[in-house]
């Protein structure tokens, strides 16, 4: 029914499925792994599915119309797709699906390039140089952070330094903000340094690993 759908409903074709390898799933008697013994006797189904598509923003296409591959943003994996047997609490069994992500980069350059300078420790305040492209949009409310390596959000700083605020000195061609010994950690590790754009709204700089 599904597959007949996508090729009569334009909305639908562009979504694509995994193959089915799973058992139907519904429908079920309750709390068990048996099929409908009810009086209806329903026929098992693969009513519970996942589709996807990708939204592509390129503007520009091939002459065939269609987007090459090379112009791809993103690129999707299904890397698995699964029901799950071991629940019961509905005449349904719960499906997953587990895709892997590629996204290309829109800059082949970084707007913002970040270097800790010298040793650092929590025995005393540290520098941080950095330099931007002359297009990127800086603003008084950017910042930079201070980041455990394996950050996963923004919100996820040790510490940071206002690059208005706390600027220590500015040149053509790099500018050097600094960063309180009182916020960096004791115990030490690796970190990265990250430049958060007010403007853009997003990290838009991030330094090599470096050890504290």
């Amino acid at each position: 029914q599904l597959n007949m759908a996508k090729t009569k409903e334009s909305f639908l074709k562009d979504f694509i499925e995994g193959p089915l390898q799973f058992k139907p799933t519904y429908k079920f008697d309750l709390h068990s792994d048996v099929y409908d013994t009810s009086e209806k006797k329903r026929k098992p189904a693969w009513t519970d599915r996942i589709l996807w598509k990708v939204k592509n923003f390129c503007q520009h296409t091939s002459k065939e119309g269609e987007f090459s591959e090379e112009e791809q943003t993103i690129s999707v994996t299904l890397n698995k797709y699964v029901s799950h047997m071991s629940y019961g609490i509905s005449d349904h069994k719960p499906v997953t699906g587990t895709f892997g992500l590629q996204l290309k980069p829109l800059l082949s350059d970084p707007l913002v390039t970040l270097n800790p300078e010298g040793e650092w420790s929590a025995e005393h305040d540290v520098l941080i140089s950095y330099s931007a492209l002359p297009e990127f949009p800086s603003s008084a409310w950017d910042w930079i952070g201070l980041f455990k390596v394996a950050f996963r959000h923004v919100n996820d700083y040790v510490t940071y330094a206002w690059v208005e605020d706390d600027e220590v000195s500015s040149s053509k061609d790099s500018k050097q903000v600094y960063m309180s010994a009182a916020e960096i950690p004791d115990l030490g590790g690796e970190f990265l340094l990250c430049y958060y754009s007010n403007n853009l709204q997003s990290i838009v700089g991030i330094s090599q690993p470096f050890q504290v």
